[in-house]
């Protein structure tokens, strides 16, 4: 016992030692909307550049999802003075980097180049932020991209579809029900004036966050945010954010669904907060004691003393709205659906009665402090962690705050959040059975 509590003790001491410096930051609002975050780094003669557009796949329409997404690539085909494929390969000729992701709630670009290049890179971005090209013949192209892309990721891989079928039957009215990729459907039906409309609505300065971060001198970016981005015109009308709510569950959902999986895979989900709301870190806290790795609850449970699954996984997603919180467990053969689903509750249970452990909580800050000093390393982390508080909690303070949060959670934290939102009312429940077991496999997934 000894040994445990000097452990515990020195694992506190450590990880109050390690926090990382406070952001020092300027933020700007400029007349046409746009929003500028500007951290200075003098340590790397490089500067990192993010445009955070406040539009995900939450945002698009039933019948027009995806589009988010092929904005992503369409953001790269040209606009009124840089050419098709232009803006990499120019950020490239340089000695930099370029690329873009997109998920429910953002779509992001980014490029990291020598410092003297700033000026270049903030006017391409303004140009095409202003004057993006979008012919119907490019649209069609990068529509047949973005199909391909669902193919092999999605659709020919094995449980490329389970992320889908979480969502689709988690929620009925909230479009994070929507695949953030789009479906094939949604594609097919799209046409030019659609695509047009989107950019038109959320591809203005209003709706865009840009961060800087690296070694530039901070009056002269400041002048550079304002020549540039901030001559891009002003939108005429605000941005939309009618997004229909989920309604409250209150009751068990339970489904079986069919695809092509080689073995049954069960889920059990529950509805859960957003990022940045007070319960949102000791649920961060339950979910990496859960489900995080080969050492978790969830996965030591199943896979090595029962022998029950194959493989275990889960999250908590914590985004900018209410999302869920899931376990998967891949079924062993020999192994029922039942009982794999008997299991996975039983764990969830487990964290309501009793908690966790000093230890796993111990453990858990300790990781979270390493992640959290490790994940601001180099100039793009550091944009990463400020645009994520200014666009997503819609508070940059939250950049720096949320290390001392998680550093005061308690036990007793912990089992409150997980008593509150591991109900059996708020409960979604699915059997994902191989194509062709019919009545058969519905009849093993409740044996």
């Amino acid at each position: 016992m000894a040994v445990v509590a000097a452990a515990l003790v020195w694992g506190a001491s450590t990880s109050a030692a390690s926090r990382p410096p406070k952001f020092v930051y300027q933020r700007l609002q400029l007349p046409n909307g746009l929003t500028a975050v500007l951290h200075q780094d003098r340590s790397t003669p490089i500067v990192n550049v993010q445009l955070w557009y406040h539009v995900g796949s939450k945002d698009e329409r039933p019948g027009r999802t995806g589009f988010a997404h092929l904005f992503e690539h369409l953001m790269f085909k040209g606009s009124r003075n840089v050419e098709p494929e232009q803006h990499t390969s120019i950020v490239a000729s340089v000695g930099g980097q370029a690329n873009a992701y997109t998920n429910e709630d953002t779509t992001v670009f980014w490029q990291t180049v020598p410092s003297q290049f700033l000026p270049l890179v903030l006017w391409m971005e303004a140009d095409r932020m202003a004057t993006l090209r979008i012919d119907e013949d490019t649209f069609v192209r990068e529509r047949e991209v973005v199909k391909e892309e669902r193919r092999m990721r999605v659709e020919n891989q094995p449980y490329g579809r389970l992320n889908e079928i979480i969502y689709e039957q988690a929620f009925t009215q909230h479009p994070y029900r929507h695949p953030v990729i789009g479906s094939m459907d949604d594609l097919n039906a799209a046409t030019i004036d659609d695509v047009r409309d989107f950019y038109a609505t959320y591809y203005v300065p209003s709706n865009v966050t840009v961060v800087l971060s690296g070694d530039f001198d901070m009056d002269q970016a400041v002048g550079l945010v304002n020549q540039y981005l901030g001559r891009v015109p002003k939108a005429g009308q605000p941005v939309p954010r009618d997004i229909p709510r989920e309604p409250p569950q209150t009751q068990e959902r339970r489904a079986v669904v069919e695809d092509a999986v080689p073995l049954p895979a069960v889920v059990v989900a529950h509805h859960i907060t957003y990022d940045g709301h007070p319960d949102a870190y000791p649920l961060h806290i339950a979910a990496k004691v859960l489900s995080d790795g080969q050492s978790s609850r969830i996965y030591r449970t199943l896979v090595y003393e029962s022998g029950l699954a194959l493989t275990a996984f889960g999250q908590a997603n914590l985004i900018e709205h209410p999302n869920l919180f899931y376990a998967v467990a891949i079924v062993n053969p020999g192994q029922t659906p039942a009982a794999v689903e008997k299991a996975l509750i039983a764990e969830l249970d487990r964290m309501k009665a009793d908690g966790v452990t000093p230890r796993e909580l111990q453990r858990s800050k300790n990781q979270f402090a390493r992640d959290y000093i490790l994940g601001r390393e180099t100039v793009q982390q550091k944009a990463t962690h400020l645009a994520h508080a200014e666009v997503l909690h819609a508070d940059i303070t939250t950049a720096d705050g949320e290390f001392d949060i998680f550093q005061n959670i308690t036990q007793a934290d912990v089992q409150r959040v997980a008593k509150t939102y591991f109900r059996p009312e708020t409960r979604v429940v699915i059997h994902v059975m191989p194509k062709g077991t019919g009545a058969q496999g519905a009849a093993e997934a409740r044996r």
